[in-house]
């Protein structure tokens, strides 16, 4: 732990020669803007494979299931409310597959099922007795409270996800793509879609307490979406989608210091002014 505050204390120096505004002087900031630095590029790298996979209902059917992870924490007596939302989204991404893959319901049913109802057995659980009200922080996050020792977690997260990026996109992309040319290839469809799948619960859930239940799912999708009104190729399509994804975290997280609003809320105005402004240059390159 001792070696963590040198080292967090050695990134705040230079952050503090790099970035000299006012509001880097408070630490609190300090984690903010390092946490939507790790986190914001993970959005954007994942957005474009939720989008390219139609999974925008999934993203969000598992950030509603933060709630039931929590509540069904509180019953098995799991302290650790990462841990047991983890866990939870975990199983819950890999029983929606295995139904969604069963072809007796469209998939966005069957997302919308599940969705509804783990949300419900999640707040009927917290609510019961009244004592909903210190989870309700969960909706719109907080990520001014984000601690150092949770931007460690952070950080192997976004190792983690790097390391499936670099082994598993060519795979991601091909079942994508065309599914039955995949297999002819080889490829494990479900295994890869299965770790996909858990590479986003886990993303997810580590994200939800800064980020919000509500728009969690907005700062995945958004930047992905008007990255595809920009980019001509494959790696423009990626790259646009970190760069508005970063920018949007960056440029919220300032607006809402100096506005006094919600941090995560404000990043998804941001990104969908900027949605709206690549849809605009979209069309007007269409009528060109």
């Amino acid at each position: 732990m001792k070696g963590l505050v040198i080292y967090m204390e050695t990134i705040y120096e230079i952050m503090e020669n790099m970035l000299p505004f006012s509001w880097m002087q408070y630490n609190f900031m300090k984690n903010a803007l390092l946490a939507v630095l790790i986190i914001t590029p993970l959005f954007g790298i994942l957005g474009t494979m939720i989008v390219n996979n139609r999974m925008a209902f999934f993203s969000d059917a598992l950030g509603h299931s933060a709630l039931t992870g929590i509540a069904l924490g509180v019953i098995l007596g799991i302290t650790n409310t990462y841990l047991a939302m983890i866990l939870f989204a975990i199983i819950f991404a890999l029983v929606l597959n295995k139904i969604s893959r069963r072809k007796t319901l469209s998939t966005d049913t069957v997302i919308s099922v599940f969705s509804s109802f783990s949300l419900a057995i999640g707040l009927v659980i917290l609510s019961r007795g009244g004592n909903f009200a210190k989870y309700s922080s969960l909706l719109v996050g907080d990520i001014l409270s984000i601690t150092a020792k949770e931007l460690t977690y952070l950080v192997l997260v976004f190792i983690l996800t790097m390391v499936f990026w670099c082994f598993g996109f060519n795979k991601l992309h091909s079942v994508s793509a065309n599914e039955t040319l995949a297999k002819s290839k080889g490829i494990n469809c479900n295994l890869i879609q299965d770790c996909f799948s858990i590479i986003i619960a886990i993303i997810v859930m580590f994200s939800i307490r800064w980020v919000g239940i509500l728009i969690i799912n907005a700062l995945l999708i958004l930047p992905a979406a008007s990255s595809r009104n920009l980019a001509a190729n494959m790696r423009e399509y990626h790259l646009f989608s970190v760069i508005i994804s970063v920018f949007s975290g960056i440029s919220g997280l300032i607006i809402s210091y100096y506005f006094g609003t919600a941090t995560g809320p404000t990043i998804v105005i941001v990104a969908s002014v900027i949605f709206f402004l690549t849809l605009l240059i979209r069309s007007l390159s269409n009528i060109k």
